[in-house]
């Protein structure tokens, strides 16, 4: 097929994802709020290994299943990813339930700028002077916030830092999306059954027992897997056609989506204090993406 058609292609797949990413705390919301996040986060874990075995069954995946369980080096890296992306979903569907679904987005606004940072100190990369200037802007933004309303936006923090370690782990290892989210969840997953039935145990009301739950709400605890998983492929078919620089400016759909859910849906306060805080913030973004284009107009000229 033409190069334009699979690209084209591959950017409505990045849409999509990103869209689903940005829309999935209107799902979470949906859930009986007896049931708690960590309670969440475990059916999430569950179900999503159960759909994932289902989607290697059918494409033929468990040989590269196998071959990444013997490489015993990996599967330790695997299993700090585990703990850092269970953490990261722990934290956002707490914050989703809890009415606080716009500090999430301010998390994922900022991620980029700590991805960067991250491959400063890890990977020796070197950052343009703009992309310091970003990042100076938005962590002023941060300290702003967090001196007007005396308190550290720990959620957005937690939220960024726990994602981009992540994706600095994800780094060490290289397997296919689907394996890898397989082996995550698979090490997630003893735990997250201990949560269920400790859970199950403790139960005080109907609404905090799958058992007793109604139907709505089981239904959307076993979907929780498909709602992990579709994003994840789409972003996989994505990644294949399109350039990072052209997804990492799709990547800004998501919060911008979180946000406008807080605000418009869920009528979230947003005060004229945290709009300067988040301002600033996106100040630096705004700054970080006109870099990016910038780079790339000069690497597209330097090459013709």
């Amino acid at each position: 097929m033409p190069v334009g058609y699979m690209q084209n292609k591959g950017i409505i797949y990045a849409f999509l994802a990103y869209a689903g990413w940005g829309l999935i705390s209107i799902y979470w919301k949906q859930i009986n709020p007896g049931i708690d996040a960590v309670q969440i986060t475990s059916h999430r874990i569950f179900w999503s290994l159960l759909t994932l075995f289902l989607m290697l069954a059918f494409k033929g995946g468990f040989k590269g299943l196998i071959v990444q369980l013997k490489d015993k080096k990996h599967l330790w890296t695997f299993a700090l990813a585990a703990i850092l992306l269970s953490s990261n979903w722990t934290i956002y569907i707490y914050a989703v339930v809890s009415g606080h679904i716009i500090e999430t987005s301010l998390g994922y606004f900022i991620n980029p700028l700590v991805n960067v940072l991250i491959g400063v100190i890890f990977f020796n990369e070197k950052m343009r002077k703009l992309q310091w200037i970003a990042v100076g802007v938005a962590s002023a933004g941060v300290i702003y916030l967090s001196i007007a309303l005396n308190a550290v936006p720990i959620i957005p923090l937690a939220l960024a830092l726990t994602f981009g370690f992540y994706g600095l782990v994800k780094k060490k290892v290289n397997a296919d999306s689907m394996i890898g989210l397989t082996l995550e969840t698979g090490f997630m997953f003893l735990p997250a059954v201990i949560l269920l039935i400790i859970s199950e145990l403790k139960a005080t009301s109907a609404n905090s027992s799958f058992f007793t739950a109604d139907i709505l709400d089981q239904t959307l605890l076993i979907g929780a897997g498909l709602i992990t998983t579709i994003p994840l492929i789409w972003f996989a078919n994505a990644v294949k056609s399109v350039p990072m620089s052209t997804i990492g400016f799709i990547q800004y759909l998501t919060p911008t989506i979180t946000f406008l859910i807080g605000l418009l849906i869920y009528h979230e306060a947003f005060e004229p204090i945290k709009l300067v805080g988040y301002g600033i913030v996106w100040v630096g973004v705004l700054i970080f993406i006109l870099d990016n284009i910038r780079n790339r107009v000069r690497v597209r000229r330097v090459v013709v």
